[in-house]
């Protein structure tokens, strides 16, 4: 995402084509491109004010931020839940439709990451992972001692 110009640029690219002079010659003048000032007089005409509209979305405003602290208790409860399965966890009990690259985005923003067992996979449903924080502390499973 490009850089906001500053207002007075703005206003005085605006004010320049209200002088009769056509969006090339302004352009021109102020080195900027045409879409540029087509873009200000629109919105000179729209609004009646030439203030940049905010750049982001904020941040924390995705589908997952209302079940943040669900998400982080269950990681809590089970440290070896799969993304799969917290996909279909957020479905049934949370009733958010959310694909499994969101979620591993979210708990990679808390901080979480993952660490597969070196012992052998479970019967039930393959190759197990276990949440750790980054900072280094691995998790360790009790069950198992090569883990």
């Amino acid at each position: 995402m490009g850089r906001t110009l500053p207002v007075e640029l703005r206003r005085r690219v605006v004010d320049f084509v209200e002088e009769g002079h056509t969006h090339r010659s302004a352009a021109a003048r102020f080195r900027v491109s045409i879409k540029f000032v087509n873009d200000m007089v629109l919105l000179k005409r729209r609004t009646g004010a030439l203030e940049a509209k905010p750049q982001g979305n904020g941040g924390g405003h995705g589908k997952l931020a209302g079940v943040a602290g669900w998400i982080e208790g269950r990681i809590r409860e089970k440290r070896d839940l799969t993304l799969d399965e917290l996909v279909v966890e957020l479905r049934e009990t949370q009733s958010v439709e959310a694909h499994r690259v969101s979620i591993w985005r979210h708990l990679r923003g808390l901080g979480l990451t993952h660490k597969k067992k070196t012992c052998a996979p479970s019967s039930r449903s393959g190759l197990k992972l276990r949440w750790r924080v980054m900072s280094g502390s691995a998790v360790v499973n009790p069950s198992c001692a090569t883990c």
